[in-house]
């Protein structure tokens, strides 16, 4: 009887230390995302180099861009390292990343739906969908795209505008699309732009952000803007809640958005990419 306790009590023991060296090892901490970030000693952001101002390839292939910016910062503010993943919007926004990046700095609006399965910041930055036209469509109103197509990317908000299922929740769009318009989607909004400029006119419209169509504009793409904004999007950091939690890592980045935005490098960084400030609230 001795002999078998003495044995059970040295497999007691043998659980503990496996226990204290999993902990050690960083095992114990890759249920909270902060801590597993900590512990790897880097962060992986999501982003789409097709997407500028946000994000783009520079000439020596290294990432550019106010997203990119923006993700960098809060990396060094961690005190970690940043590597970046490409994967699609329709993936990003979906939610189960399964560990393959840990954020995303890409301009992604907060909406109830994508709540469901995204962890958002505070909004860093706000812009307004810009519906815009080829120059010589004859088309001057927001009421002349009534039955015709518009281009918008996959998986976003101006699609979502567009078949009437954009929610904001109390601040959601007044503003509603023309009166039989369809939407046709590309992989990314810049793509409807370059479509165009490829000749292509099988749509009439293309929905983006301002900074976006203003882009294309000043590259000499053959893009109108048309009428006002058709609503104002908060755009915020984003974290999967199918993965580690993300609660204490959302409270450590809202520390830093918001210092960001008290010592003036939000605004700086906004301004150099977009000439304008756009991390302060505009309209309703």
């Amino acid at each position: 009887m001795g002999i078998r306790m003495h044995g059970l009590a040295r497999l007691a023991v043998l659980a503990v230390i496996g226990a204290i060296a999993t902990a050690a090892c960083g095992g114990g901490t890759t249920n909270d995302l902060l801590a597993k970030v900590k512990a790897a000693d880097k962060i992986i952001m999501s982003t789409d180099p097709e997407y500028p101002p946000q994000s783009s390839l520079a000439d020596d292939g290294s990432y550019e861009g106010f997203d990119i910016d923006v993700g960098t910062e809060i990396a060094k503010r961690l005190g970690v390292e940043i590597a970046f993943e490409t994967p699609s919007w329709e993936a990003i926004t979906a939610g189960s990343w399964s560990g393959r990046w840990d954020f995303s700095v890409g301009s992604m609006t907060i909406t109830s739906d994508r709540e469901k399965v995204i962890a958002f910041t505070n909004p860093y930055y706000y812009t307004p969908a810009q519906m815009a036209v080829v120059p010589d469509s004859g088309i001057t109103s927001l009421d002349g795209l009534a039955g015709k197509v518009i281009c918008v990317g996959e998986g976003t908000t101006y699609l979502q505008w567009l078949d009437g299922t954009l929610d904001f929740g109390t601040s959601s769009p007044q503003t509603k699309p023309p009166t039989g318009a369809t939407a046709t989607t590309l992989k990314s909004d810049r793509n409807c732009a370059e479509s165009w400029q490829a000749g292509r006119r099988d749509f009439e419209g293309w929905l983006s952000s301002v900074t976006t169509v203003q882009g294309a504009i000043d590259e000499g793409l053959p893009v109108m803007k048309l009428g006002d904004p058709v609503f104002n999007e908060p755009l915020a950091v984003a974290f999967d809640k199918g993965g580690p939690s993300p609660t204490t890592m959302v409270t450590e980045v809202n520390k830093i958005l918001d210092a960001m935005r008290s010592d003036g490098t939000l605004k700086s960084l906004s301004e150099k990419w977009f000439g304008e400030d756009l991390t302060t609230k505009v309209g309703g």
